[in-house]
């Protein structure tokens, strides 16, 4: 379905996810203005997260906003990261409500990124996690997202309707967590990632602009939804359909890393281990109950599809991964 005249505005959408959303959403007919530190691309108009700007503008008779900004946690923990890691998504969320709250005509739709890791380590058979009866969970990063949700959450704009999307690690092939893991099974290291028990809740990218796209068009009425595939995987499953579809040695050969080592690397790239150790076991309850259709449901055919089509892809963005929380 077309929609010529309306207009969709990516905050902070510059990256892996901002690209794919807005590749879907051109290819939809919709307009998409891009506001971003990084200027040079068409359709992109300047915005810090913080001040406003020129860019407010935009907002003017925008079907919709669509958040993804925010410091990428693929850090160290550092007093100066977490503080950045909080501003940024506090700040940007607070500084869209106020331009929204401003204009004339406002946007019909205001989305904003959230995240899975709001929820509680989970492990065993126990069951996963929904926006019904879901765990939240403690510590450092379950804390950025309460707060995170809580600026979106209150501001009160009766001409935009709010939706929170608690967005699970996002796989894709030219960005994204999948880079570096096809580039370990290829070199037979995509073994199991400390004792490979941890559940890892995942969501294919097409399956997120699915989403965005049934919510700007009013397919999904609800506010809050888990983006997440209805099939955790443990991490040993995991890195074993990843594997397979690398194929080649790798398909047989999998090293294993250890905690120890896990701790040894991350400190080396100046990293967290909690992005691969925290066991994530989250079910999509609202979209479930609202009929939305994944296209993957399952890792194999996910990772199985992303690696036939990464094949000629150059990723020469240099981004550090992604990952939302």
């Amino acid at each position: 379905m077309k929609h010529e005249a309306k207009k969709i505005i990516l905050a902070g959408g510059s990256g892996f996810l901002g690209r794919a959303l807005s590749r879907h959403l051109t290819a939809q007919g919709y307009q998409v203005v891009t506001l971003s530190r990084r200027l040079g691309q068409p359709e992109t108009v300047f915005w810090d997260g913080v001040t406003k700007g020129a860019w407010c503008a935009e907002l003017e008779g925008a079907h919709a906003v669509i958040n993804l900004s925010g410091r990428s946690v693929d850090c160290r923990y550092s007093a100066l990261n977490r503080r950045l890691i909080l501003e940024s998504r506090l700040k940007s969320t607070r500084i869209l409500a106020l331009a929204i709250k401003d204009a004339v005509a406002p946007p019909k739709f205001w989305i904003n990124a959230a995240s899975a890791t709001i929820y509680a380590d989970t492990r065993g058979n126990a069951p996963a996690n929904t926006e019904t009866d879901g765990l939240i969970g403690e510590g450092f990063s379950v804390g950025v997202c309460q707060a995170w949700e809580a600026e979106f959450n209150r501001w009160t704009l009766p001409a935009t309707k709010q939706v929170c999307l608690r967005v699970a690690i996002t796989l894709g092939a030219d960005g994204g967590a999948m880079i570096p893991l096809m580039q370990l099974g290829r070199l037979g290291l995509g073994g199991k990632q400390g004792d490979g028990q941890q559940w890892v809740s995942w969501l294919h990218v097409d399956d997120l602009c699915g989403i965005v796209g049934a919510v700007i068009e009013g397919e999904l009425k609800g506010t809050l939804y888990n983006c997440v595939s209805p099939q955790p995987v443990k991490n040993v499953e995991f890195m074993r359909a990843i594997r397979g579809a690398v194929g080649g040695f790798a398909k047989s050969i999998g090293l294993p890393t250890p905690k120890s080592l896990l701790r040894i690397g991350a400190w080396m790239i100046r990293t967290e281990t909690e992005l691969i150790l925290k066991s994530r076991k989250v079910a999509p309850g609202n979209l479930v109950e609202e009929g939305y259709s994944f296209r993957y449901e399952s890792i194999e055919d996910a990772v199985g599809a992303i690696v036939a089509s990464s094949k000629g892809i150059g990723h020469q963005h240099g981004e550090r991964v992604p990952i939302i929380m």
